[in-house]
């Protein structure tokens, strides 16, 4: 599992797919931040990355479908499937080494954005006046939320040989969870509490607790079961080659 996750890691940067990936991230969300005038933060009168961590979301939506759409479609329209499975790896194994890679992707992604909070932390009217532990609970927020998005890309990319569609699945599953709940909660069609339960089923409501800077367990288990149940979706699809 090891070697395909370095072999996934390679494949990344020994081609375009991971620079593209993190300066196309970089960029949008250094414009949302620094250069339109309704979301720059030079604009507001308040130190803080709220924007970036609304907007980063969107973006990964994107992106994240983008970087997995190839995984196992490009493995199956080739008919390289095979050879791997030859290898000495459950599927378990391989799903786990192509999320890995992809994961670490993502978080290299995000790592260079530190320079947004040191900045904003500079930037303050007193030095230092950010809410640093709403801050780190975002960057955590985050990080599992595309850690959800990888596992959903590659399930919809072990669903089909065409990488279009596998993206096209992976963006739409991506909303979906991330914000229909939401959306659907506000419907006046539940009563008594069923409408939090409702939203409680989406990403967005545990995302923004998160943000908050509160990691309440509720939203770990969230952020991790649904995480899991993707990857163990993603193995169900592999064995079904077999049946």
């Amino acid at each position: 599992m090891i070697s395909l996750f370095f072999k996934e890691i390679n494949t990344f940067f020994s081609s375009l797919i991971g620079y593209i990936t993190i300066g196309l991230f970089l960029l949008i969300t250094g414009l949302f931040m620094w250069i339109f005038p309704d979301t720059s933060l030079l604009s507001y009168e308040y130190a803080t990355l709220d924007y970036f961590f609304n907007t980063a979301p969107w973006i990964l939506m994107f992106l994240v479908p983008a970087v997995t759409m190839r995984s196992f479609s490009e493995e199956l329209n080739s008919g390289t499937i095979e050879l791997l499975a030859t290898k000495p790896l459950t599927d378990l194994q391989i799903v786990l080494g192509k999320f890995g890679a992809a994961l670490v992707l993502v978080i290299l992604a995000i790592i260079p954005t530190l320079i947004y909070y040191y900045s904003v932390y500079q930037l303050g009217a007193e030095i230092g006046n950010i809410d640093t532990g709403a801050t780190n609970g975002s960057y955590i927020g985050l990080i599992l939320l595309g850690a959800a998005f990888v596992s959903i890309g590659l399930f919809t990319s072990s669903l089909t040989s065409s990488q279009i569609v596998a993206f096209l699945v992976a963006v739409f599953l991506c909303f979906f969870f991330y914000m229909a709940f939401d959306f659907l909660s506000r419907l006046d069609l539940f009563f008594a509490k069923i409408d939090d339960v409702i939203e409680n089923l989406g990403i967005y409501a545990h995302y923004r607790s998160i943000s908050r800077g509160v990691l309440d367990t509720r939203d770990l288990i969230y952020f991790i079961t649904l995480t899991a149940f993707f990857i163990l979706l993603t193995k169900v699809s592999l064995e079904s080659r077999k049946w």
